[in-house]
C-alpha cells in the first residue's frame, strides 16, 4: 500500500501507522533473520517518502528506529541511513536524528533486557553523539556564507539539536557554529517556536551554574541583545514571540537564580528583561511564565547569604507589586455592559479567576523580600487614590473605575497570609476605608472576603471587630449569590479567630444563625455553622449542654422533617438535604469538646446520648443512600475522636449499629468509624479497661467476618471501596491487637481475601491491601512496622516467637498464590504508584520464608504466557536470586525481582485470552 501509486495520501498514512504497531508490539514475532530485509524495506520506503508528506516521513522514521533498538548487530545506524537518503534528503535525515533519541530513551515496550537497553542506548546514542554534532554542523553550514539564515529557517535542524542534547552537552553546542543559527533563528518567523525550544534546551542543561559558567558567559550577552525584540513584539501584538521571549528569560532565569543571587549587578539585565515582560504584557497571556522564576529568586535572597541581591533588587521587586496590583483588574467590557466583562468568554472569565490567585502568590513573594508594610503601603495608596478621585462620584447605582478599587482590596486579600497579626502601621487605617466602600457586588465581594483574610489580626484589635462583622452580615441580605458565599465564609473566619471576644455574644449569634441557615446552600451552611460552633465551644463547661441543645434541635428536627418527605419516595434532593444537616451537627461535634475530668459526665456526650437514637433510625432507613450513611458514620466517629472515653456510656449502642449498619448496607464508611472505635479503646489506652478492649476486639471480629461474607457473594471489581476501607481497618487491628489476631482462625480468610483483592487495578484499594501486607509480614520478622517501646528502657521490644510463627503458618498456607498475584500484577496490571509497594511486599516475604519463596517465583514465572520471557531470562533471574539469598543479601533479590518485571512489564501487554494458569480465582468464605 506505501508502494502503490494509486494509492491516496491518507491510506498511506494509516498503512505507515500500522507499520510502526507492528513494529512497537509484535517484532517478537518475526523471525530474526527477517529484520534485515524488514530494514531494507523501510529504508527504501523512507527514501521514496524523504520529501514527505511529512506525517508519513515520522511515521516511517518510527518504524526504522525501532528496528535500531532491536537489532544489536546493526552497528551503522545513522552512517547507513545518511548514505541511503543521499545529500538530497537533509529534512529526512534530521527527522530521523530527531526521533531516535526519543524512541531510545521513551519508546514502549522494547523487548530487551535492562543491561541490553542499556549497551543499545550507549552505542546508538553516546557513541554517535560526537558524529551527530558534525553532521548537524555541517548541515548547518551547507548553504554557503548565508548558512545562518538559511539553516535557522529550517526548523526541523532546531528540533535535532534539541533532541540530541541530552547526549550532546550544550558546550559542545555553544561552542560550535550551531549557536550562531539557534540565535540567527530567533529573528525568523517560521523557526522561532523551535528556536526557543531548542535555547530552553540548552539553558536547562547549564543548570549546574558552577560548572556551566564558562557557557554561560557566552550565552548571556547573546540572550541581552534579544531585549528589544520584547518591545517590539508588544508594540506589533505579535503576542507569540512576546510569549515566546518571555519564556527565554524566564527560564534563563529559573536555571541561573543562584547566580543572579550570587551576582546581582552583573545579571541585574536578565531580572529587568523578565520584569519588562511582565510590565508589557497587556494581554496577560504570557506574565504567568514568569511566576516561578520570581519564586526562585524569592527563596534565595531572603536568605542573609544573599543579603546583597536583596537590596540590589529592592525596587525592581517594588515595581513588580505595582505591576501585579494593575494586572489584577477586571477588564473593562468594549460593550459597556457591566454584567458580563468577559463579553461572554466564559473560559477566558475562568482563566482570569485562576491567574490572579496565581498573581497573588508572586504579591506574597513581595511581601518576603520588601516587607509586608510596604507592600500593603502600596494597596492603600490605591485605595486612597480612588477614594480621592472617584469616591464623590459614587451612587448606589454606579461606581466609577470600580476596577481600580477591586484590583487593591484583592491584592490585601492575597498578601493576607503571610501579614502577622502583630502589624501595626497599615491595617489600622485601611481596614475602616474597607468597611465603607460602595455597594457594588465585585467591591463587596473583595472587602468582605479580604476581612475574612485579617481574623487573626482582628482577635488582637477587638476595637475593630463590629464594623467588619456588621458589614460581613449585611452581606448576608446582599442581592449577589457571590456576595453572600463570601460573607458565609468569612463569618466562619471571624467565629474561629475571634471566639473568645463573641463569648457573650451567643444568644444574639443564635438569633443570626437560624435567620440565615435555610437560605444558604449546602456548603456556605457549613461554614457558618463552623464560625457558630467555634463561638459555642468557648461557653463554660454550666452552659455547654443547653446552649449545644440550643443550636443543635433545630438541625435535627430539620433533619427528621426531610428525612420523613424521603422516606418511601426517591427523593434525591431531600436525601442530600438529610446528608447535610447530619454534617452541621457534626460540625458542632467536632468543635464543641469541652474539658472535663475522667469521673465527671461530659455534657457534649450527654447531647450526643439524645441525638443517637436519630441517627441509628434514619441510617435503618436509608440503608441504600450513601450520602446519608457516610454522613452519619462521619458523625459517629467524630463522636468517639472528639470524646474519646467520655463516649463509653454509648459504646454499646453505637458498636451495634455500627455492625448491623454495615451488614445490611455493605457501605465501607462503617468500617470507616469501626477504626475509630478500634483506635481509641485499644487495649492499653489510658482510662480503658481491659474487659472493654477485649470487646471490642469481638466486636472488631464481627465486623470482619461481615466483610469476608460480602466478599464470597460479589467480586472484587464491585466493591473497592470497601475493599480500601476494610484493609485500612486491619492495619489498626494489627497494631493494636496482632497479638489476638494473627493467632485467629479468621486470619487465613483476611489474608484470602487479601490476595483475591490483588486482582483490582485501582490505587486506593489496592494500596490500602499492599500496606496491610507490609504490616502484616512484618509481623513474621524481628522488625514489625507496629512495635511497642518498653517503658523502662524505651528499647524496641521483639516479636515473640508464636506471633511470627503464625505469620509463617499462613504464609505457608497463602503464599504461593499470593506471589503469583503479585507478580501477575507487576507485570500485567498494577498502576505504576503501586509497584513499590508491591516490591516490598515481595522483600518481605523473602523475608519471611527465603527458599519457598524461591519456588514460588520460579513457578509463577514458569505460568507465564509462552514466548513472553526470553530464552534463559527466568533461569538468570533464578540464579541471581539464590546467590543473594546465599550471600544474605535479600534486599538485593527485590533489585533482581523489580528488573525482571519491569522489563517484562515494558516488553508485554496482558493477552486477550487471558493469563491462564496465572487468572485469579474466586474468594470462597465459609464462616
Amino acid at each position: 500500500m506505501l508502494s502503490a501509486s494509486d494509492t491516496s495520501v491518507e491510506a498511506k498514512l494509516f498503512a505507515a501507522t500500522t507499520l510502526k504497531g507492528k513494529i512497537t508490539y509484535d517484532l517478537d514475532q518475526l523471525p530474526h533473520q527477517s529484520m534485515v530485509s524488514l530494514r531494507d524495506s523501510v529504508l527504501n520506503l523512507l527514501v521514496a517518502f524523504k520529501d514527505g508528506p511529512r506525517p508519513i516521513r515520522t511515521q516511517l522514521c518510527v518504524c526504522l528506529a525501532g528496528l535500531a533498538i532491536h537489532m544489536a548487530e546493526w552497528k551503522d545506524v545513522i552512517q547507513l541511513v545518511g548514505s541511503t537518503l543521499g545529500s538530497s534528503g537533509g529534512d529526512c535525515i534530521l527527522d530521523f536524528l530527531r526521533v531516535l533519541p526519543e524512541e531510545v530513551t521513551e519508546g514502549r515496550r522494547i523487548n530487551l533486557t535492562e543491561e541490553e537497553l542499556e549497551s543499545r542506548t550507549k552505542e546508538l546514542l553516546e557513541d554517535n553523539a560526537d558524529q551527530v554534532l558534525k553532521l548537524l554542523v555541517q548541515y548547518s553550514q551547507s548553504s554557503g556564507k548565508s548558512y545562518i539564515a538559511n539553516a535557522a529557517s529550517n526548523p526541523h535542524l532546531l528540533e535535532c539539536i534539541a533532541a540530541w542534547l541530552r547526549e550532546i552537552p550544550a558546550a559542545n553546542v555553544v561552542n560550535s557554529p550551531l549557536f550562531d543559527a539557534v540565535i540567527g533563528s530567533l529573528s525568523i518567523e517560521a523557526s522561532f517556536e523551535a528556536a526557543v525550544d531548542c535555547m530552553c534546551t540548552i539553558l536547562k542543561d547549564t543548570r549546574e551554574v558552577d560548572e556551566s559558567i564558562e557557557v554561560i558567559q557566552i550565552i548571556y550577552p547573546k540572550l541581552m541583545s534579544l531585549r528589544p525584540k520584547i518591545a517590539q513584539a508588544a508594540e506589533n501584538e505579535d503576542q507569540d514571540t512576546f510569549k515566546g521571549l518571555t519564556r527565554l528569560y524566564a527560564e534563563a532565569g529559573e536555571y541561573w537564580v543562584i547566580m543572579i543571587s550570587r551576582l546581582p549587578s552583573e545579571f541585574r539585565g536578565l531580572v529587568e528583561a523578565i520584569l519588562l515582560c511582565c510590565a508589557m504584557d497587556t494581554d496577560r497571556e504570557a506574565i504567568a511564565l514568569t511566576f516561578l522564576f520570581w519564586y526562585e529568586l524569592k527563596q534565595y535572597i531572603v536568605l542573609d547569604n544573599y543579603k546583597q541581591a536583596r537590596n540590589e533588587f529592592a525596587d525592581v521587586w517594588a515595581k513588580l507589586v505595582d505591576i501585579m496590583i494593575k494586572h489584577l483588574e477586571y477588564p473593562t467590557p468594549e460593550s459597556g455592559n457591566e454584567t458580563d466583562l468577559f463579553d461572554g468568554d466564559r473560559e477566558q472569565e475562568e482563566r482570569f479567576r485562576e491567574f490572579r490567585h496565581q498573581m497573588g502568590d508572586v504579591l506574597k513573594d513581595c511581601c518576603d523580600v520588601i516587607t509586608v508594610t510596604e507592600c500593603l503601603s502600596k494597596a492603600f495608596t490605591l485605595i486612597q487614590q480612588w477614594i480621592s478621585t472617584y469616591g464623590s462620584q459614587a451612587t448606589e447605582n454606579k461606581v466609577p473605575h470600580w476596577q481600580e478599587l477591586e484590583a487593591p482590596i484583592f491584592s490585601l486579600r492575597a498578601m493576607g497570609r503571610v501579614v502577622s497579626p502583630e502589624e501595626n502601621v497599615i491595617l489600622h487605617q485601611v481596614i475602616p476605608l474597607i468597611v465603607q466602600i460602595p455597594n457594588h457586588g465585585k467591591l463587596r465581594f473583595q472587602a468582605i472576603m479580604a476581612l475574612g483574610r485579617y481574623t487573626e489580626w482582628t482577635s488582637q484589635h477587638p476595637e475593630f471587630l463590629q464594623p467588619q462583622l456588621n458589614f460581613v452580615i449585611a452581606g448576608f441580605k446582599h442581592e449577589s449569590e457571590e456576595v453572600v458565599k463570601a460573607a458565609a465564609l468569612a463569618f466562619r473566619f471571624f467565629g474561629m479567630d475571634c471566639r473568645k471576644l463573641l463569648t457573650d455574644h451567643v444568644q444574639q449569634l443564635h438569633g443570626f444563625y437560624e435567620s440565615v441557615l435555610d437560605d444558604l446552600p449546602p456548603p456556605s451552611q457549613q461554614e457558618v455553622t463552623e464560625g457558630v460552633a467555634g463561638v459555642v465551644s468557648t461557653q463554660p463547661v454550666e452552659k455547654t449542654y443547653s446552649v449545644f441543645k440550643l443550636y443543635c434541635d433545630p438541625i435535627i428536627k430539620r433533619m427528621m422533617s426531610r428525612a420523613n418527605d424521603a422516606r418511601g419516595a426517591e427523593n434525591e434532593a431531600a436525601n442530600l438535604a438529610v446528608a447535610d444537616y447530619v454534617q452541621l451537627v457534626t460540625i458542632f461535634i467536632q468543635q464543641v469538646q469541652p474539658y472535663v475530668s475522667p469521673n465527671q459526665e461530659n455534657p457534649a456526650v450527654k447531647y450526643c446520648q439524645e441525638i443517637l437514637p436519630v441517627m441509628a433510625a434514619i441510617a435503618e432507613n436509608f440503608t441504600d443512600c450513601t450520602p446519608i450513611l457516610e454522613r452519619i458514620c462521619r458523625c459517629w466517629r467524630y463522636m468517639v475522636l472528639s470524646y474519646r472515653t467520655a463516649i463509653l456510656p454509648l459504646l454499646p449502642t453505637l458498636a451495634q449499629q455500627l455492625a448491623s449498619g454495615f451488614e445490611n448496607s455493605r457501605q465501607g464508611c462503617f468500617l470507616w468509624a469501626t477504626d475509630s472505635v478500634l483506635r481509641e479503646f485499644a487495649d492499653g489506652a489510658e482510662f480503658v479497661d481491659p474487659a472493654t478492649s477485649q470487646a471490642i476486639y469481638i466486636f472488631f471480629e464481627q465486623q470482619a467476618v461481615a466483610f469476608l461474607r460480602i466478599m464470597n457473594d460479589l467480586p472484587p471489581d464491585d466493591l473497592p471501596d470497601v475493599i480500601e476501607d476494610f484493609f485500612r481497618l486491619l492495619m489498626d487491628a494489627l497494631i493494636y491487637y496482632h497479638s489476638s489476631l494473627l493467632p485467629a482462625p479468621i486470619c487465613g480468610d483476611i489474608l484470602a481475601a487479601a490476595t483475591s483483592a490483588l486482582t483490582l487495578q485501582q490505587y486506593p484499594p489496592l494500596s490500602a491491601t499492599l500496606h496491610f501486607l507490609l504490616d502484616f509480614l512484618s509481623y513474621g520478622t524481628n522488625h514489625p512496622n507496629s512495635s511497642r517501646f518498653d517503658d523502662t528502657n524505651a528499647v524496641r521490644t521483639l516479636q515473640p516467637p508464636e506471633i511470627q510463627a503464625c505469620v509463617k503458618r499462613q504464609v505457608a498456607a497463602h503464599g504461593e498464590a499470593l506471589t503469583q498475584r503479585i507478580l501477575t500484577g507487576m507485570m500485567f496490571s498494577f498502576p505504576k504508584d503501586c509497584l513499590q509497594d508491591a516490591s516490598s511486599v515481595m522483600l518481605e516475604l523473602f523475608e519471611v520464608m527465603p527458599q519457598a519463596m524461591t519456588q514460588w517465583v520460579s513457578g509463577t514465572i514458569g505460568m507465564l504466557p509462552a514466548g513472553t520471557v526470553k530464552a534463559g531470562e527466568g533461569e538468570r533471574l533464578m540464579n541471581g536470586v539464590a546467590k543473594k539469598l546465599q550471600e544474605g543479601d535479600v534486599k538485593k533479590v527485590r533489585v533482581l525481582v523489580q528488573d525482571f518485571t519491569n522489563s517484562y512489564r515494558r516488553r508485554n501487554v496482558a493477552p486477550r485470552e487471558g493469563l491462564g494458569r496465572l487468572e485469579a480465582t474466586r474468594f470462597r468464605f465459609s464462616g
